[in-house]
């Protein structure tokens, strides 16, 4: 690799994520080009993402005041290119100063304001994507909920309206069934049954739909997909056409899950507006996201397309990295 071709990448929050991380080092051997990785969370030490990174940063919380001209800093400091968040409670703060970040060179990987806005509130997403005529299932908040409960269905499927990583989510057969209260505004959907999918989406820099790429989620912990097969299916990259034509200025790598229930059909319950957590996957498959994003900063030829492997098993397993 030419020594003047570094590519300084930022992943934010970056935790456990590295097999994301990997995604980049590789992205940048095929494309002969010095990747060089950042990583920042709020303890790195204990992070083996930053651990595995060639650089690591402490940063305050993303809802701290001071984290955005902290991590402007850390930008222009080490030249970084691009970062990219991996939780939704920082997308909002990234979404609103990606024009400061750019002023010094440097991209936000996250879609504008309206996207991340539609996205980081539940029964927003519902029904914005009802009104586009992609498949959701009946969401109701729990003001509606309680003065008719005979408004859904039940059981009924609760979670926070803001909620993120499966925290808070719970089931409900009956009115009865439900507290007195809850600690947060909370909306409640028809209770889905059947194989679970995420869909991994890009969106190009010009906005144009490049590649989905569905994958059953075979087996989930704690939230994320740890045993799932990429599955070609026309109905599913309708919905996923639909489904970016209604968040108006959806930008790079996004995600959704669905739930294709024998009764309803496919429903779309979650919009994730970053990498989510089964993207290796559709990066071993040929869905080549992280590449298809330095591409585009350093203006080379795009290779961004639909062209990926069906039917790629990811198992996934725990790994350890050890410090002294």
């Amino acid at each position: 690799m030419s020594e003047d071709a570094g590519f300084p990448v930022l992943l934010s929050s970056a935790g456990r994520r590295v097999g994301l991380l990997n995604c980049f080092r590789q992205a940048g051997d095929r494309l002969d080009r010095a990747v060089v990785l950042h990583a920042s969370d709020l303890d790195p030490d204990l992070s083996s993402a930053c651990a595995s990174a060639d650089h690591a940063h402490q940063a305050p919380r993303c809802d701290d005041p001071r984290f955005i001209d902290h991590m402007l800093d850390l930008a222009r400091s080490h030249g970084v290119r691009l970062i990219v968040p991996t939780i939704d409670t920082e997308l909002g703060a990234y979404a609103d100063a990606a024009d400061r970040f750019a002023a010094i060179g440097t991209r936000i990987h996250v879609s504008g304001p309206a996207t991340v806005a539609i996205v980081r509130d539940k029964n927003r997403t519902a029904s914005v994507l009802a009104a586009a005529g992609v498949p959701v299932p009946v969401t109701v908040t729990e003001q509606d909920l309680r003065r008719d409960p005979g408004i859904i269905d039940w059981p009924v499927f609760a979670k926070p309206a803001g909620g993120s990583a499966s925290r808070g989510l719970a089931v409900f057969r009956q009115p009865s069934d439900l507290p007195d209260s809850f600690d947060e505004p909370m909306i409640f959907q028809t209770l889905l049954e059947g194989p679970e999918f995420t869909v991994n989406v890009f969106i190009d820099r010009d906005g144009t739909l490049q590649t989905v790429v569905p994958h059953r989620r075979l087996r989930i912990r704690a939230g994320e997909v740890e045993k799932g097969q990429t599955m070609r299916r026309a109905d599913l990259r309708a919905i996923a056409e639909k489904l970016v034509a209604a968040l108006p200025d959806a930008r790079g790598s996004l995600c959704f899950q669905l739930i294709d229930d024998p009764r309803h059909g496919p429903r779309v319950f979650e919009i994730n507006a970053r990498f989510g957590g089964g993207y290796p996957l559709a990066d071993h498959a040929g869905a080549r996201f992280a590449q298809w994003l330095i591409e585009e900063e350093l203006d080379l030829p795009r290779s961004a397309g639909d062209d990926w492997r069906d039917g790629v098993l990811m198992l996934r397993y725990d790994d350890a990295v050890f410090r002294g």
